[in-house]
């Protein structure tokens, strides 16, 4: 991995296509590759697209509910190309430090579902319920079936000084019904109880993305994520490259009013964005430029003006990557200069009109 505890102050610049720069592709699974019981439009493409180009791929998940090989096989119906192996989640990433503390078979008091339970046995540990059962330590990730009498048994070990641990903090997941709990809350009924906090092994603290590393290989990896507060801050903390797809929970408002820690190297509306190039985005004055488009900050909103010849050729992927990061950079450059968050709804349908006509 690159140096640690980097912040993003500006989007970087690529002259070619963005894949060329990696040698792996960490992507992100819900609101990236599929979103509910759907694949993201083109996601199985892309991903198979990526593999041919000779990137190793991982998919990397926060969600400890579910072995990798349950993750694998549900995105193979989706039509999405992926190993069991491929899979890697943040149930692996916490089962390993706590293996590397307490060695194999120690007993372990797993409050989750059966992806953490698993993860706990691949690292040869011993999964326990109850603190009768003398467990070294507590480890909590989500399960839709953890109920009161698991948190408070977690509450008694944690009080009792059990040492803690938790998959990821997440705290929403989302569901075929919509948004609803995630771990994170779940974990905060048990720190409001013991007033302690766990070590968290997740998005956005490195060891998950360690274990990717372990697990996959690669020495120039690209992250790519929805979510600017687990997948992107996650990157930054461990100095990788980042690609935000707006095709999930973070939109175009909040990229551009994400602080610096939270900032990702590059943007894009969707996939599509690892095959284009990503042009350099200049400031003079207050108007901010990139390929064609110019952006001001007025009545608290970007505007943006295209001032391309109207014969010119026009790529409506590379149209949109330009758009997008003309609309951030303004706005960073507005925040950066002591301004407010700019409104970026104007830009957004833009965004979307290009995107219509490049539909096939």
């Amino acid at each position: 991995m690159p140096d640690r505890h980097r912040s993003i102050q500006r989007l970087a610049v690529c002259d070619e296509e963005l894949v060329a720069g990696y040698d792996v592709a960490m992507l992100d699974l819900d609101g990236v590759v599929y979103r509910g019981g759907h694949a993201v439009a083109g996601a199985p493409a892309h991903v198979e697209a990526v593999r041919a180009r000779g990137l190793r791929v991982a998919f990397v998940t926060n969600n400890a509910s579910r072995a990798p090989a349950a993750v694998a096989a549900q995105l193979r119906d989706l039509g999405v190309a992926a190993r069991d192996e491929d899979v890697v989640t943040s149930a692996q990433a916490v089962a390993r430090l706590i293996a590397v503390r307490f060695g194999a078979g120690a007993r372990i008091l797993c409050v989750g579902g059966d992806g953490l339970r698993a993860a706990l046995t691949d690292c040869g540990l011993t999964p326990v319920s109850g603190l009768g059962q003398d467990p070294v330590a507590v480890v909590q990730g989500f399960g839709p079936d953890v109920g009161w009498p698991e948190l408070a048994e977690a509450s008694y070990a944690v009080s009792a000084g059990l040492p803690w641990y938790a998959s990821n903090t997440d705290r929403t997941v989302p569901t075929a019904r919509g948004t609803a709990p995630g771990n994170g809350m779940l974990v905060e009924a048990v720190a409001a109880a013991t007033r302690t906090r766990p070590e968290v092994a997740g998005k956005p603290e490195p060891a998950l993305f360690d274990e990717t590393v372990l697990r996959v290989g690669g020495t120039r990896p690209l992250v790519i994520g929805d979510r600017l507060d687990t997948d992107i801050e996650g990157a930054n903390r461990v100095g990788a490259d980042s690609l935000l797809v707006l095709t999930g929970v973070s939109g175009l408002g909040d990229v551009a009013s994400a602080p610096p820690p939270l900032r990702p190297t590059f943007v894009s509306a969707d996939l599509e964005g690892l095959w284009v190039a990503h042009p350099q985005v200049s400031v003079d004055a207050d108007v901010t430029t990139c390929a064609g488009f110019a952006a001001v900050v007025e009545s608290g909103a970007v505007r943006v003006r295209d001032t391309r010849a109207a014969t010119a050729r026009r790529d409506g992927h590379a149209e949109a990557v330009a758009l997008v990061r003309v609309v951030v950079g303004c706005a960073w450059h507005h925040a950066d200069t002591g301004g407010s968050p700019p409104g970026t709804s104007e830009a957004g349908e833009q965004v979307r009109s290009i995107l219509a006509r490049a539909a096939p």
